[in-house]
């Protein structure tokens, strides 16, 4: 078994565990793979031991590990990263979700963008739950009017919101906060057909997101190993 195949059945049997504690379904919660700074050969590593669904955040390094995995079948590459509007050509042209969309102007642009010939992008709203100054995101309020906008785009379908609550050494305190996003994502769900994804969870909290609700974890270090990060990171 390698490394990578040992590291992701962890993964997974933490994901049941938190899941089976709290009377969820595992099924009902989508592991995401964050690749980021790791090579091709970890991503196909990866595939070997059974992962589909993978995360990148900087939008080239994410375009050409998707060039360099096209005879690898069923994956479904996220972008989940901030997203200028100068990249947003490349994300609309080749990710299958974008999870960080916090503005009207760049839904229109994805939205403008994407492939007639490709199949709706799949959105999801970032909120800032934790209301930190060095994070992308709207608050719980603006939610209502920015989805209201992202519907009425057709070459995008809103799946859901996105969070990543600020770090806490405390459980009850984690737990508040993704008990805060699980509720604005039921509103959310109350106004709007086809919403079914809660983007929330990493590996220092994803035990409190399954408990409060979270229907997709997104998972690096821990898979993969500890990220080197080149003197200047691709954006």
């Amino acid at each position: 078994m390698t490394s990578i195949q040992h590291n992701l059945q962890q993964v997974r049997e933490r994901i049941t565990a938190a899941a089976e504690g709290c009377g969820r379904d595992p099924q009902q919660i989508t592991l995401l793979a964050v690749s980021k700074t790791k090579p091709v050969s970890a991503i196909r590593e990866a595939w070997l031991a059974g992962q589909r669904c993978f995360g990148e955040n900087y939008v080239q390094e994410g375009v050409d590990k998707i060039a360099l995995t096209t005879d690898l079948d069923g994956l479904e590459w996220h972008f989940i990263g901030p997203l200028q509007s100068n990249k947003s050509r490349l994300v609309a042209g080749h990710f299958d979700w974008c999870h960080t969309l916090d503005r009207q102007k760049l839904a229109q642009r994805l939205n403008d963008q994407r492939p007639p010939q490709s199949d709706p992008l799949n959105v999801l709203i970032q909120v800032n739950i934790s209301d930190e100054a060095s994070k992308s995101g709207i608050s719980v309020a603006e939610i209502p009017q920015l989805a209201r906008q992202i519907v009425a785009l057709p070459r995008l379908k809103l799946r859901g919101l996105m969070a990543i609550p600020a770090p806490s050494d405390d459980y009850q305190s984690r737990l508040a906060v993704c008990l805060r996003m699980a509720e604005a994502f039921a509103a959310l769900q109350s106004e709007h057909a086809g919403i079914d994804t809660l983007s929330l969870g990493m590996s220092d909290d994803m035990d409190a997101a399954i408990e409060a609700g979270s229907t997709m974890v997104r998972i690096g270090s821990a898979i993969f190993g500890a990220r080197q990060y080149p003197p200047s990171s691709p954006q």
